[in-house]
């Protein structure tokens, strides 16, 4: 009988998930994700959660709310670090233990601890002890190992070529997905932020995508390779405790030395700390850095965000640009 693992459509989805269905495909385990943010998942979540947590992890509860009842274990890690550079924010430390103690009624939680950074065999103590857990042989683990190793190569390297994390999954499944181009003559924005705020088009009020309607050229962090970005963001005079705030930081050097960028918008949590201290750094830095040159707007996100006063504001901050480009 075949083992179904639920995975959240949130948090670590974004940036990890291909790794993690490769492996459980090649273990023979099926994978089963929640549907996409609607207003019932992000309200039930809201309600079941701490009040004063940020909105990407009232969302998280509700995708849980969503899979609780249709899989046999929901797979739920305790990312710490993926490599020696950084450490994940305090809530996905403490993730698999907000869960257990705010909702009833779940299955199973596998929370095996993710810490890439104790030695150089990056996840694959975290896959030997996952797959000792869900009774497979080390033999088994090791090309499942190496398969979720392949397709997060393969993931990274579409999101590199200009595809959004879930065009890249799209093209991982076979689905055809038309290729990435740049519009000539068209403002290039840098929208930052971290991905599971930037990428869940629910809670972002699908801020790329209205964008793009624009006639606006999108560039993001995913399209450069970390390793690049942790570089950049040792610019700082003290490197960032966290992980993702280190790749916005990073992005945002990178593009401000790109040279073409017109605006950078940043994506950020109401609520959320390190995002406030990072995009207090950010707007710092573009303005220091590019003399005025390039433009700079934050965009604050919680469940009560509407969707007119968003595209209110990039209709504003796109026709400014405009006028600026026109003027010089």
């Amino acid at each position: 009988m075949t083992l179904h693992i639920g995975f959240p459509t949130a948090l670590i989805y974004y940036s990890h998930f291909p790794f993690w269905q490769g492996y459980f495909n090649r273990l023979g385990v099926e994978i089963v994700t929640s549907p996409p943010t609607t207003r019932t998942i992000l309200d039930d979540g809201a309600r079941e959660a701490v009040a004063d947590a940020c909105i990407p992890i009232k969302l998280y509860h509700g995708h849980v709310l969503t899979l609780k009842d249709k899989v046999d274990a929901l797979f739920i890690p305790r990312m710490v670090r993926i490599n020696r550079r950084a450490t994940f924010c305090p809530k996905f430390l403490g993730l698999p233990d907000m869960v257990r103690a705010t909702l009833t009624g779940l299955p199973p939680i596998i929370d095996l601890q993710v810490d890439a950074g104790r030695g150089l065999l990056g996840l694959w103590p975290t896959c030997r002890g996952l797959a000792e857990l869900l009774g497979f042989s080390l033999g088994t683990a090791w090309p499942a190992y190496r398969e979720g190793n392949k397709h997060q190569r393969a993931y990274e390297e579409l999101l590199r070529k200009g595809y959004l994390p879930l065009q890249a999954m799209a093209r991982l499944r076979g689905e055809a997905v038309e290729a990435p181009s740049r519009q000539p003559g068209a403002l290039n924005l840098a929208v930052l932020g971290y991905p599971y705020q930037v990428y869940d088009d629910y809670i972002s009020l699908d801020i790329i995508g209205k964008l793009q309607k624009m006639r606006a050229n999108i560039m993001t962090m995913e399209m450069l390779p970390p390793r690049r970005l942790f570089q950049l963001s040792s610019r700082l005079p003290k490197r960032l405790f966290w992980h993702f705030s280190n790749l916005v930081i990073g992005a945002t050097y990178h593009y401000l030395q790109q040279g073409d960028i017109d605006g950078i918008i940043h994506v950020t949590a109401f609520g959320c700390g390190p995002d406030a201290m990072v995009d207090k750094l950010m707007e710092l830095d573009v303005r220091g850095i590019s003399q005025g040159k390039v433009a700079y707007m934050s965009l604050s996100i919680d469940e009560q965000t509407g969707d007119a006063g968003v595209t209110t504001r990039l209709e504003a901050f796109v026709d400014m640009l405009h006028q600026r480009r026109e003027n010089r």
